[in-house]
């Protein structure tokens, strides 16, 4: 049986980075990714934090290489009334970009990348069973051809997103407290987009903000563009292959005359109840990052980042266990927990009206909107910044001081 240093599950960004950066400290890797890459996935938004780990694992040339569309910002709609932020106008010295990326060429850029260095990878592995302790880890998986194979190793990291596989294998799965929701999706061709667009995500709330509208446009003339809502309203948007999404997308500003004749370029899909916590988030010769930690919300296209932002710290904790040193994996939690935390209280001031009643007011304090913007673009861990700082209540005061002004 071949023995590794790591063995990853799962060949998304939070496993790349983790692979990037295992490899470079040294360390064998395996990945194991249940599909076959290409493939596609939602989540198509990048955050400009999401640069600084590809720029450290000497990535950005890869992602630069591919023409993705350029982000720059993000655009905010409710009624008639606009919000938009620049990335250049923010308080952290953080990128002023990122891209808006289709995962299926996003993903395979990253996975091909660290392959060409030297990191293994088993597609279509489907893992079934993993067994445990301090200093050893096998790992049972069903290969391409339906052959049951073991592999072992000091370390595993489960980065299977959605399929969150440690967490089913080992019963670490918990509800949250957050209202079900869903998403339903598509690309569609976007050659009617109106002159002087902006080329970054819309985001537009309705049904008194319990749903909103994204379009993300590509470099190719094509464009994501879903709704997100309450699972009832998910599922009525999407039967008849999502006969009411479609006629919905063609009511909204900037979007009506765009997509109105656009051509869905798949079947149209959905996400139901994507919230998902755990119990812990490590254990004896375990870890997990990504999706298979926490997921919140697509509304601040928080997942590549968190995503991201694990898989590399994890890495950097097993490279030093493996080195015979201690890690502090209480500092791995922490560090993960207050960026899903911070996040957290802005998906829930969004639905809950606050963010709303902030973004769209006649307004807004230039300081503050450049520290709002800073957490838009991923920079949760700046603790400079009091919009992160206090970020359990800052956001009810700002909103009732702008009331009282109002």
């Amino acid at each position: 049986m071949k023995k590794y240093d790591v063995v990853i599950i799962g060949g998304g960004p939070a496993g790349s980075i983790a692979a990037a950066k295992l490899n470079k400290t040294g360390c064998s890797v395996l990945i194991l990714e249940k599909s076959q890459f290409p493939r596609f996935v939602i989540g198509e938004s990048l955050l400009p934090q999401c640069m600084d780990y590809l720029k450290e694992l000497d990535l950005l040339d890869t992602v630069s290489k591919e023409g993705f569309q350029v982000k720059t910002g993000a655009c905010f709609f409710h009624n008639e009334r606009t919000c938009e932020f620049n990335f250049e106008e923010q308080y952290t010295k953080g990128w002023d970009y990122t891209y808006q990326v289709k995962r299926a060429d996003f993903d395979q850029a990253l996975i091909q990348a660290i392959e060409d260095r030297g990191v293994e990878i088993e597609y279509q592995a489907t893992v079934t069973n993993f067994k445990g302790s301090r200093d050893h880890q096998c790992i049972t998986y069903t290969n391409k051809n339906g052959n049951q194979k073991q592999v072992e190793s000091n370390f595993v990291v489960d980065a299977s997103g959605f399929g969150r596989v440690l967490p089913r294998l080992l019963d670490l799965s918990t509800n949250t407290t957050s209202v079900p929701r869903g998403a339903v999706y598509s690309h569609f061709s976007d050659n009617n987009k109106p002159n002087g667009a902006s080329n970054n995500i819309y985001v537009h709330s309705f049904n008194e903000n319990t749903a909103w509208v994204w379009s993300i446009p590509f470099s190719d003339e094509t464009a994501s563009v879903g709704i997100v809502g309450n699972e009832e309203f998910i599922h009525e948007c999407a039967k008849e292959d999502g006969k009411k999404f479609k006629e919905l997308i063609t009511t909204f500003p900037m979007l009506e005359k765009r997509f109105s004749a656009a051509k869905a370029l798949m079947p149209v899909k959905t996400t139901m109840n994507y919230a998902k916590g755990v119990k812990q988030l490590y254990g004896d010769g375990f870890v997990l990052c990504g999706n298979a930690t926490e997921f919140l919300d697509p509304i601040f296209s928080s997942g590549v980042t968190l995503a991201m932002a694990s898989g590399y710290k994890a890495a950097e904790l097993i490279a030093e266990e493996i080195q015979n040193k201690s890690a502090d994996w209480e500092e791995y939690s922490s560090f993960v927990y207050h960026g899903v935390d911070v996040f957290r209280s802005y998906v829930n001031a969004w639905y809950e009206g606050t963010l709303p009643s902030i973004f769209f007011a006649s307004k807004i304090n230039e300081d503050y909107k450049k520290q709002i913007c800073s957490v838009l673009a991923g920079y949760v861990w700046d603790e400079s910044n009091p919009f992160v700082k206090k970020h359990e209540n800052i956001l009810d005061t700002l909103a009732k001081v702008i009331s009282f002004q109002n």
